[in-house]
């Protein structure tokens, strides 16, 4: 299930990155000899706290273009500014346009299934933001964004930090958190109870049904002398205790919901199982790699159209299924990447890396209907460094209000470290 892919075009950097990360992720096998980072070095009260979202946390690998999946087609510099890449302006007799969301931004046509939650008050956009530094390298950006502080050393993620700091939504659950890849995300990592699943259908131990028990048996006795390992050796066999009590692979989405066929689209359905279930997992997150889109972008078709469409069939089957299901009151779900692109076009019809980007919010308690901006404008003397879509929304101001409003953790300055959010209203 994961979804780290990189397409050919992808640049040099980033392709180093996902090297790296495959020759991590081929450990994952050993992680409990191993004594991995995500065993959480804090305590917390084993009390529990059912008011309050479970989130799901999908970052965007890469750096997805946002001027092209919320497109500013009131500002006439988008226009000069890419003239082979820009989404031709709405136009409600031509499907292959922009469907207007604002008078000012407006969804391509991939992003177009998006539209009813946006209309239904359930989807929100937020534009012109992101990370404040000013790196352009994936594996900086990524780790900065993920451990929620710029150029800092921290070990573990801000939603690893969030679950370390508050009560769990079920005292006797014993999976909170889950990362649909074969590694933990850095996002995740310090969060307790929780473990990276690649394939929830097949997560366990290998053998038949008299070898497994074995197995297990002797996976017990080899930590028995270690007091940290032995809790994560019990905890990884409640968990696949866990998991196999609920059907992946027979789940009925409800309301007639469709999850694309794609590794993004099970990781999807996959939560929605875990959601619909109540095992007490209170935090998701997923990976959608492939958003490095420097050469042949494309428009209405090709890599970032089929990327845009994958993002979209599964925002809206989540959404669907959620809905249907009654549980889309207590779900939240935050969209981010590690920065966006240039605005000016290049040379092979694609985007280089950039600075400010979009972020989507979605779930019965956001804000929804309305792209959230401060909008700096598309001329070039009005662009970061004099080429990118300037930022004027720090992405911890969506991240904290969630933290606090939705997910009922008021340790802001835990889970973010030295940064005092501003609360933009993204939430109730």
């Amino acid at each position: 299930m994961s979804n780290n892919s990189i397409q050919a075009h992808g640049c040099s950097e980033y392709r180093a990155l996902s090297r790296r990360s495959f020759l991590k992720s081929s450990a994952a096998a050993a992680m409990i000899a191993s004594a991995p980072a995500w065993v959480p070095r804090v305590a917390y009260a084993a009390s529990s706290d059912s008011d309050r979202d479970i989130v799901v946390s999908i970052y965007l690998r890469g750096g997805a273009d946002g001027l092209t999946f919320c497109a500013p087609h009131g500002d006439a510099d988008y226009y000069v500014q890419r003239p082979g890449l820009a989404v031709p302006p709405p136009d409600s007799s031509d499907p292959n346009r922009l469907t207007d969301l604002d008078g000012f931004f407006g969804l391509p046509p991939a992003m177009a299934p998006l539209l009813p939650v946006y209309q239904a008050g359930h989807l929100a956009f937020v534009h012109a933001c992101g990370l404040t530094s000013t790196t352009r390298s994936h594996f900086d950006a990524q780790r900065f964004m993920e451990v929620g502080q710029v150029g800092a050393g921290a070990s573990d993620g801000w939603l690893g930090r969030h679950l370390a700091t508050v009560s769990p939504l079920d005292g006797a659950s014993v999976l909170r958190g889950v990362t649909f890849d074969t590694a933990m995300a850095l996002t995740m990592v310090g969060a307790p109870l929780s473990l990276p699943i690649n394939d929830p259908e097949s997560f366990g131990i290998l053998g038949t049904s008299s070898t497994r028990d074995d197995r297990a048996g002797r996976l017990g006795q080899m930590y028995d002398h270690d007091d940290v390992l032995n809790v994560v050796a019990d905890n990884t066999m409640a968990t696949i205790s866990l998991l196999e009590t609920i059907d992946f692979a027979g789940y009925t989405p409800a309301g007639g919901a469709s999850y694309p066929a794609s590794q993004f689209g099970e990781a999807l359905k996959a939560t929605a199982a875990l959601i619909r279930a109540n095992v007490g997992v209170e935090a998701v997150h997923v990976n959608k790699g492939g958003w490095d889109t420097h050469a042949s972008q494309g428009v209405l078709t090709g890599t970032m159209a089929s990327l845009m469409d994958d993002l979209a069939i599964g925002l809206l089957a989540l959404h669907a299924d959620m809905e249907a299901s009654g549980n889309l009151a207590r779900l939240v779900v935050v969209v981010l990447t590690e920065f966006g692109r240039v605005v000016a076009e290049n040379g092979s019809l694609g985007t280089d890396h950039g600075h400010g980007g979009a972020m989507i919010v979605m779930g019965g308690g956001v804000v929804g209907g309305q792209v959230m901006r401060h909008w700096p404008g598309l001329a070039t003397e009005q662009l970061f460094a004099q080429r990118d879509l300037a930022i004027t929304i720090d992405y911890r101001d969506i991240l904290a209000e969630i933290v606090d409003k939705r997910l009922s953790n008021p340790n802001l300055a835990a889970v973010f470290p030295g940064y005092s959010p501003t609360y933009r209203g993204i939430v109730v």
